[in-house]
């Protein structure tokens, strides 16, 4: 390990605070992530399935954004 690595896992880390931060003050406001139309939901007597593809195509969009903007900049 050199002191490059050391500042990514760093920069990594403050972001996991910033978004765990984020989802602790404001998880009443995300009610609707993992609720929206084309997620996959199957409830039987004895089975219950789910699969949130839409939300997790909307996560993999914004972040592949937010890396590219990232890259660009840094």
């Amino acid at each position: 390990m050199n002191a490059q690595t050391g500042k990514w896992i760093i920069v990594a880390g403050i972001i996991i605070i910033i978004i765990g931060t984020l989802i602790y003050f404001f998880h009443d406001k995300l009610g609707w992530l993992g609720k929206l139309p084309g997620d996959i939901y199957i409830e039987k007597e004895n089975l219950r399935f789910y699969f949130p593809i839409t939300t997790m195509i909307i996560i993999s969009v914004v972040l592949t954004i937010f890396i590219n903007i990232f890259k660009k900049f840094f």
